[in-house]
């Protein structure tokens, strides 16, 4: 199916200011409060997160992020003199309703561009659809089969698993450790980010000596730990997973008094971590983060610096709670789709795809984002920042 979306309605939304729908519902329908008050003149931009359900302290800073941010583009003038109306679903993390929130955007709201895809799950699933619909669309998720091979019409604003992994043995391979246990979840996250260190480890010289997975959905992973405790000669443990379960595992290691190296993956990037799993537990955990946990940290000159303290300010503001890591990749995927408006003057999807990936230069809170033909994350290892949590703080390895 290919449809070229004109320039769509402006919908003054009220409540969340969004079209959301209930986790819950087998068959998913908007609030019938989404369309009231339509105006004419304005740009449509989509996005289906996962507001609730197992990942909602991935997609609930997300949501928030677009509705503070369209509201303060619109305030300003909108883009190029035209309104942005945002049509926001809540997946719950549920890749069948992704889906279909996704074919609703398209072929229902009449959207120029998406953005979402809070899981590796979800964004699967919105991926085939904007794909064939040659609509836009940015992700919030991390799997390196996002973009890989590229897709005309994809692009995302997390670091890849894979990176993780190599920044992750990095750092190993820099505290002269070689023998590692790795326990990672069974979700398309977890699942991914172990199969990307699998591949990768040898390049380091390390070796992984014991190799554990659990479901996400498990409430303890003591026997896993247990074993992965017992393999010979083993010096840090590594584990690949997002969600709740990897701090249940952190819990789990402090439990045990494992007392090696522990490592977590940027899926898990976030101060909600540390409140789960626990700061005495927490404590010493290091993992590959973004600027926007350490921006306090930030030096002079950092070109992350401005955007970071601009987007931290405004969303602590209006919501009192602390940013993070997730809320930032929504906050970068909604700098990188109207600066492609604005630069390309049209509000065509074709056009903004073009603007998208002739994108080069621009500083998020995440990273600095240069797109091309054959890169569609736009980002290199320069933007992860090694951290570690100390006395219940994120903290930059040194």
């Amino acid at each position: 199916m290919k449809r070229v979306i004109a320039i769509a309605v402006f919908a003054a939304m009220v409540g969340l200011g969004c079209a959301r729908t209930s986790s819950d519902d087998a068959t998913p329908t908007p609030d019938k409060t989404a369309s009231a008050k339509i105006s004419s003149g304005g740009i449509k931009i989509g996005a289906s997160v996962s507001a609730t359900g197992p990942a909602a302290f991935l997609g609930d800073p997300e949501a928030k992020t677009l509705q503070m941010l369209v509201d303060e583009l619109n305030a300003a003038g909108g883009i190029n003199g035209e309104k942005i109306s945002l049509v926001l679903y809540d997946d719950g993390g549920d890749p069948n309703k992704a889906r279909t929130f996704a074919t609703r955007l398209v072929e229902n709201d009449g959207v120029v561009a998406i953005i979402g895809g809070t899981t590796t799950g979800t964004t699967m699933s919105i991926l085939a659809v904007a794909e064939d619909a040659e609509v836009p669309f940015v992700s919030l998720a991390g799997a390196i089969d996002i973009i890989q091979p590229v897709k005309k019409f994809t692009f995302k604003t997390p670091h890849t698993d894979r990176m993780a992994c190599q920044k992750i043995f990095e750092d190993i391979k820099t505290r002269g450790f070689t023998k590692i246990g790795m326990i990672s979840g069974t979700d398309g996250f977890g699942a991914s980010m172990r199969a990307q260190c699998k591949s990768v480890v040898g390049d380091y010289g390390i070796e992984i000596v014991a190799d554990e997975t659990y479901d996400p959905k498990d409430a303890d992973m003591t026997a896993q730990l247990t074993k992965i405790k017992g393999a010979p000669g083993i010096q840090a443990v590594l584990n690949p997973g997002f969600g709740q379960g990897p701090s249940i595992v952190t819990r789990n290691y402090k439990q045990l008094a494992i007392g090696l190296p522990f490592y977590q993956s940027h899926g898990v990037a976030s101060d909600g971590f540390i409140e789960l799993a626990g700061a005495p537990a927490a404590e010493g955990v290091r993992l590959p983060g973004t600027a926007l946990l350490v921006a306090d940290l930030l030096q002079n000159g950092d070109p992350q610096k401005a955007p970071v303290a601009t987007y931290k300010a405004a969303f602590e503001a209006k919501y009192a709670i602390p940013v993070s890591t997730f809320g930032g990749y929504a906050n970068d995927a909604f700098l990188i789709t109207t600066d492609a408006i604005k630069r390309a003057g049209s509000a065509k999807p074709a056009a903004i795809r073009d603007a998208i990936e002739a994108t080069s230069n621009l500083a998020g809170t995440t990273g600095v984002y240069s797109f091309g033909p054959t890169d569609h994350l736009g980002l290199n290892q320069s933007a992860f920042r090694m951290l570690e949590i100390k006395n219940g703080k994120w903290t930059l390895v040194e």
